[in-house]
């Protein structure tokens, strides 16, 4: 086992106290430890070499995978072992990036819980595969809008209003904000052709929408947010537009490395990873978050989307007032 002195030389270096703070709480795998941390995969690999090589850290096979856990110096029944974690614990209270890892375990570890999910992701590659009458996503999806109750929607950064037209075939009222005039003439154009009385198109900033306050029950953002120049903004300013127990739908870009996307789509933001947005909508206000990955395009540079669901509090509190309004 490591001396105590080696030990405290190792938790000098952030990332290990950010890795050994992980894997005191959970066996994980480097994959997973790349998905927390938001690291490159070289890096996490070498510092575990390193606390490995030092006996803080041990590995076994599990499958295809190799999970690491903490072994901390000493046993369980010497001072060492306290002594050890008391200073792991002191070292991580002076980092802020590990409130942010917690909230990003807790997400690796629900996609672990969710075997079902493997199922239907199966089911999914190959739905379309045989050709059978009748069947298409689009006709899935037409199908699911029509069982949302009738509501007000705001689609912020909606650009020629594919979506809220869609939206608006069962909403009661359907905002359409983007900051484009050509898309917006557009999407207005469009609504009025195909008899849309309910779906109004207006100019302006997905970080400023021009919507009242406490007026829409759903605000959708799809693939938007990443060309917001202040997304955690964004968020707050739906936040405030949305009623008491309102919701919000994000679908964007999981964060990925390619650059070209700044030239060739607008985009400000190279996606973002599920964390990025939980600690994002929380900040901004909302409860009851849920992520997942939903997609992912077979051609390079396979871009993934990443669903956000979230709600705003529906409660008074002592002063009469709305929380989170």
């Amino acid at each position: 086992m490591a001396s105590v002195l080696k030990s405290l030389s190792l938790i000098a270096d952030p990332t290990r106290v950010r890795l050994l703070l992980l894997l005191k709480q959970e066996e994980l795998s480097v994959a997973e430890l790349q998905e927390v941390l938001s690291l490159p995969q070289s890096n996490i690999s070498a510092q575990l070499a390193k606390l490995k090589t030092a006996g803080l850290v041990s590995d076994r096979r599990s499958g295809k995978n190799r999970l690491y856990q903490l072994d901390q110096p000493g046993t369980k029944d010497q001072p060492t072992h306290e002594h050890f974690l008391a200073l792991l614990e002191a070292a991580g209270a002076e980092l802020r990036e590990v409130a942010k890892d917690a909230d990003a375990l807790q997400i690796v570890l629900r996609k672990r819980a969710q075997t079902a999910k493997a199922y239907f992701d199966a089911l999914a590659g190959k739905f379309g595969r045989h050709y059978i009458p009748g069947r298409s996503w689009k006709g899935l999806g037409e199908t699911l809008l029509k069982l949302m109750p009738p509501l007000v929607i705001a689609d912020l950064g909606a650009g020629e209003g594919t979506l809220s037209q869609l939206l608006a075939e069962r909403a009661k009222k359907v905002i359409a904000v983007d900051s484009s005039e050509k898309m917006v003439a557009y999407g207005a154009e469009l609504a009025q052709k195909h008899g849309f009385a309910n779906l109004e198109f207006r100019l302006g900033d997905i970080e400023a929408p021009p919507i009242p306050p406490l007026s829409v029950d759903l605000v959708f953002l799809s693939q938007a947010l990443h060309h917001a120049q202040n997304p955690e903004k964004a968020l707050k300013a739906a936040h405030g537009i949305l009623r008491p127990g309102g919701r919000i739908v994000v679908l964007d870009l999981l964060k990925h490395q390619f650059e070209q996307a700044r030239e060739l789509y607008a985009d400000v933001w190279l996606g973002f990873s599920e964390s990025d947005l939980h600690e994002m909508l929380a900040k901004a206000g909302f409860k009851k978050i849920e992520t997942s990955v939903v997609h992912r395009e077979s051609k390079s540079p396979h871009f993934q989307t990443v669903l956000a669901l979230a709600e705003k509090e529906n409660r008074l509190t002592a002063s009469g007032h709305w929380m989170g309004s």
